[in-house]
């Protein structure tokens, strides 16, 4: 596939590079994400077996910010199928055992909106939330969802959680033929805490390639369970159907990193269930919720 034209230009959303308003991206940060998971200089493969394989960059290896890129090759998925299940809240809720809970706050524009979504992290370490604002565009064939954290006044951080910080978050879909496409999910976080090796390894050794082979399954399963649940129900594709309320981006505001608490975990130790071969909250692989 021929590579962007815009692979000179900055990598990342624009509030990355330090705009200090919220602003809805723009066909430029669209191609200079895709850009950047594109990219190979400076990555270091750390995983490669059926068809998926992790990277982690290499100038963040070492540090608290956590930069990872997955790509899974899938077959029998056609683009336009992987687009909708990573876009179905409600599916997400049947297939993502990560999360704790997740739901869309109001719309911004007619792909743009601002959502919640909590996770699970490997035990010990404490769970994580995080608000975002999330875009999406179809690119011929193509497709692309992307998101970075902002603040809502009604949303602060919970007491109970550890407010991470998406930097920079999302997923390429491309497609390869009428039922197969490869999907390359990128993600910038800042995690909010040191966090122990033992996790860093983890998500790129374990974590990350079970979280995609669990995404292709639920793919597979999607349009069953489409034809049961809302068929016809895509605000994705039909905007005129989201039910959600509107909001202006004057009351949002750009999520800074280091105006949240860090939280020292790096001296935290694996839990004997997460050595025994628990994933973290990443759940069985049983799939009958997919029904």
């Amino acid at each position: 596939m021929e590579k962007s034209a815009a692979s000179t230009e900055p990598q990342g959303p624009r509030p990355v590079l330090g705009r200090d308003s919220v602003q809805v991206p723009d066909d430029q940060d669209f191609r200079s994400f895709r850009s950047e998971c594109e990219a190979e200089e400076g990555w270091n493969l750390t995983y490669s077996k059926a068809g998926v394989s992790v990277w982690v960059h290499a100038v963040e290896m070492d540090r608290t910010l956590h930069k990872i890129k997955c790509r899974m090759e899938c077959r029998d998925v056609p683009a336009e199928t992987l687009y909708d299940v990573l876009h179905d809240i409600e599916y997400r809720k049947k297939w993502d055992s990560n999360v704790i809970e997740t739901f869309d706050i109001a719309r911004l524009t007619v792909n743009a909106d601002v959502g919640y979504y909590s996770w699970r992290c490997p035990k010990p370490l404490k769970n994580r939330d995080v608000i975002t604002l999330r875009s999406w565009l179809p690119m011929g064939t193509d497709y692309i969802i992307m998101n970075y954290s902002v603040k809502h006044p009604k949303y602060p951080p919970r007491k109970d959680l550890v407010r991470a910080v998406s930097i920079q978050t999302g997923y390429l879909i491309q497609s390869t033929g009428p039922k197969s496409c490869v999907i390359t999910y990128l993600a910038q976080v800042d995690p909010k805490g040191s966090l122990p090796k033992w996790v860093v390894n983890k998500s790129s050794q374990f974590l990350a390639p079970k979280a995609m082979k669990k995404m292709y399954k639920a793919c597979v399963k999607y349009p069953e369970w489409k034809q049961k649940h809302q068929p016809h129900f895509k605000p994705w594709l039909h905007p005129e159907q989201s039910p959600l309320p509107s909001l202006a981006l004057s009351e949002l505001s750009v999520q800074h990193a280091d105006s949240l608490e860090n939280i020292d975990e790096s001296a935290v130790t694996e839990s004997r269930e997460e050595r025994l071969g628990g994933a973290g909250g990443e759940g069985s692989d049983d799939d009958t919720s997919l029904t």
